[in-house]
């Protein structure tokens, strides 16, 4: 009997524990992830910002001057062509666009730096931000606004035709390049000018000095660039003394320099024009490279 007491309170004591234990669920852990696993890594901090969430280095935005001032660097992005931006004997930048870019700098407080770029990428460069401006005899048009905000316009140019001056009397108006191989720099004013000439066949060069050239070595019959370029660049005591810029203006356009969409920049810089425009300072300039009378005032 006293044994059967004792199992009895034996199997009690077992049912009040095992009670117990099943009210007491201990609290679930989280397990930490194995990053030895395939497909788990350690975030990067590229993934915890990714690029595009990246503050104003690299989005275009109203902070863009204090962008510029803060590294205290205007990167002006150019292609070498006289008389804008071309390079003199020691190998220094000089030219209308290059003075004019100097003197906007002095206003603003930061140091010029010409990189020269391909005028074809221009529009990627600049919102790139690997140029902070395009300032090297740009033409103002409506496709161009879509990418970029543009300064105040500062001087007249054209396109025209360049040929070979021993040619010159088989030309007598658009009609006659008919058939005629022409020779444009890529992603220029000039290209969209020749696109216009009935029967021409157009070939893309790299800039408009590579058109000059094409046109010098026989291999186009002719050139479609910038006035400003052609008179500067051909003719007696010239490099290309033996090529005719022809008498026909087949757009009429007007220079710009351009920001980023949206940028502070443009305003900052319009208003340093203006001082140069009243002080004399930008007429002295052109005066100096012929271009007086192609001033917008």
């Amino acid at each position: 009997m006293k044994t059967r007491k004792i199992i009895a309170a034996l199997l009690a004591l077992a049912c009040i524990v095992a009670l117990a234990a099943c009210g007491t669920t201990p609290p679930e852990e989280t397990a930490s992830p194995d990053l030895t696993t395939p497909g788990l890594t350690s975030p990067t901090p590229d993934e915890v910002l990714p690029d595009e969430a990246l503050p104003d280095d690299t989005t275009p935005d109203t902070g863009d001057l204090a962008y510029i001032l803060a590294k205290g660097q205007l990167i002006i992005g150019v292609t070498e062509y006289e008389p804008m931006n071309f390079k003199d004997d020691s190998g220094a930048w000089t030219g209308f666009d290059t003075e004019f870019a100097e003197a906007v700098c002095a206003i603003l407080g930061v140091e010029p730096v010409f990189q020269e770029i391909d005028w074809n990428s221009k529009e990627t460069e600049l919102k790139g931000r690997t140029i902070d401006c395009i300032w090297n005899g740009l033409t103002v048009d409506d496709d161009r606004r879509l990418n970029m905000d543009f300064s105040t316009p500062y001087l007249s140019n054209e396109q025209v035709v360049v040929i070979m001056a021993d040619v010159s009397d088989s030309v007598t108006d658009k009609g006659s390049l008919g058939g005629f191989t022409v020779a444009v720099e890529e992603g220029s004013a000039g290209e969209t000018a020749a696109a216009e000439l009935d029967g021409a066949i157009v070939i893309p060069v790299q800039t408009q000095a590579a058109a000059l050239l094409e046109v010098k070595s026989g291999t186009a019959d002719a050139a479609v660039i910038d006035s400003t370029m052609a008179f500067a660049m051909t003719g007696a005591g010239t490099e290309y003394a033996e090529l005719a810029v022809f008498d026909l203006s087949l757009t009429a356009e007007e220079y710009a320099i351009g920001f980023r969409l949206g940028s502070d920049v443009t305003m900052a810089v319009d208003n340093a024009i203006a001082t140069l425009l009243a002080d004399g300072t930008l007429e002295a300039i052109a005066e100096k490279y012929g271009l007086n009378d192609r001033l917008v005032k």
